[in-house]
């Protein structure tokens, strides 16, 4: 008996070891599994970052705890409203607060308006932040631009409710620009807690500013100094580093401002910032091609979107276009494709659709976005340009009929359309494709210095290839 009940023991212990490394190897799995997860979920997040702060919010919301993310050009603003220490016996200290309170309430609008991230109110001072959680290229500017309107509307405010001479409110700002990391913490509502070097340096710069000044490091100063008429200030000693440079913004630059008073921004200055600004339109365009092009599509990718507005502005400046139709230019070669992502067929009209849907966002007027369409839409074949602008369009799509690289392009595009079963044979294509740039012209005097002799070329070396 004793022998029998010791067998089963033996049994079932062998069964718990094959049961514990089953287990084992299931634990293995999901370890493998939830490293593969959360590489993915890292990706995810890096790409939200990058195109939507929408995207950043509904992520973190999914996981709320405490977050860090490193920005590496961020542009920090402190500004100190100073007025306690005017404050007079006979002065209502809780109609000054309510003071307060309204001017901080514009400053959270006029931040709002500039896509500046509000870190926080620190008693009477302001601290705010460009480049969070979106990252852009022009967050320098967007902060100086803000800080002018602040201190406009300051000055403005105390004019309005005491005249000149009994003021009570003066804003000392100091700005600076670098990298920054940022604790994100939340879930309804989201914030960013910034801290690092820049922030330090922002605050330091704010120190030493004086009532009514806007103070930038020199860091800033390099990025916006196209735009604002800035004069030297002072040396700051930072702890460690050589003396930092510290600049005095004056206001806009004359040419950049409304009858050159250095206030409101112009026209000049809205065209100059946006060809600026497009770097971060192209980075959002691009990383949708990347993601959302079909794998077959192996000449209408990234490549050839890329190649279209570089050749755009090439031949747009060789033919003396305007800085702002070069920025319309550039702005539909990068999405004349992008319709591709929606359906092949009739791609410029979805291309037109995604550019009315984005353009809005960064500033363009419906009447250059109207422009902009019209040209996506005049790269439709056969192409049948209406004025310059077109011409240059159309040029630049079919550049590749002129380069030297043309056969091996062209057999991407037949490789693209064989895919979808559009065409069969090599030597089809090769008939089609002669009949096509014969009867093919570039519009453009730049297009046709270029490329013209090239093309006939392109005929000879095709028709070599073509078997009866």
């Amino acid at each position: 008996m004793a022998v029998t009940d010791n067998e089963e023991l033996v049994k079932r212990i062998a069964r718990l070891a094959k049961q514990n490394q089953e287990l084992e190897g299931h634990i293995k799995e999901l370890g493998k599994l939830n490293e593969r997860l959360t590489r993915e979920n890292e990706k995810i997040r890096a790409l939200y970052e990058k195109i939507s702060p929408s995207g950043i919010k509904d992520t973190v919301e999914r996981d709320w705890r405490e977050k860090s993310l490193k920005f590496n050009m961020a542009t920090v603003l402190f500004a100190d409203i100073h007025g306690f220490s005017k404050l007079a016996a006979d002065i209502d200290s809780t109609g000054v607060m309510d003071e307060l309170d309204e001017i901080l309430y514009e400053y959270d609008a006029i931040v709002n308006r500039y896509k500046i991230e509000k870190i926080k109110t620190i008693g009477d001072t302001f601290m705010c932040a460009g480049g969070i959680p979106v990252k852009n290229i022009t967050n320098p500017v967007d902060v100086v631009m803000a800080a002018m309107e602040m201190s406009n509307y300051l000055e403005s405010y105390e004019h309005g409710k005491r005249g000149d001479a009994n003021k009570i409110w003066d804003l000392r700002t100091g700005i600076h620009t670098g990298p920054v990391t940022a604790a994100v913490t939340g879930k309804k509502k989201i914030s960013y807690d910034i801290k690092g070097d820049t922030v330090n340096t922002a605050s330091r710069v704010e120190s030493v500013s004086e009532k009514g000044t806007i103070l930038i490091s020199v860091m800033t100063y390099e990025l916006v100094k196209e735009f604002f008429d800035c004069e030297y200030f002072c040396k700051l000693p930072v702890k460690y580093k050589d003396d930092l440079l510290i600049y005095k913004v004056k206001g806009l630059k004359p040419e950049y401002s409304v009858e050159g008073k250095g206030i409101l921004p112009n026209e000049a200055f809205r065209i100059k910032f946006g060809l600026i600004q497009f770097t971060d339109i192209q980075e959002l365009i691009l990383d949708k091609l990347e993601k959302d092009l079909p794998g077959h599509l192996f000449y209408h990718n990234v490549k050839h979107t890329v190649d279209v507005v570089t050749e755009v502005e090439l031949i747009g400046w060789a033919e003396g276009c305007s800085d702002e139709e070069i920025l319309l230019l550039k702005t539909a070669g990068l999405f004349h494709d992008a319709g591709h992502t929606v359906a092949y067929d009739d791609h410029e009209y979805h291309g037109t659709q995604i550019a009315r849907e984005i353009l809005p966002g960064y500033n363009y007027s419906p009447v250059q976005i109207d422009r902009i369409c019209a040209l996506i839409m005049s790269t439709k074949l056969p192409p049948k340009p209406a004025n310059l602008l077109e011409a240059i369009m159309c040029d630049s799509d079919l550049d590749y009929l002129g380069r030297s690289d043309f056969i091996p392009v062209s057999n991407t595009l037949f490789e693209e359309l064989k895919a979808q079963n559009k065409m069969n044979s090599l030597n089809e294509w090769n008939k089609l494709q002669v009949r096509f740039i014969s009867g093919h012209q570039y519009f453009t005097k730049t297009a046709r210095s270029l490329r013209e002799v090239n093309k006939k070329l392109q005929i000879e070396r095709i028709q070599s290839l073509i078997t009866e």
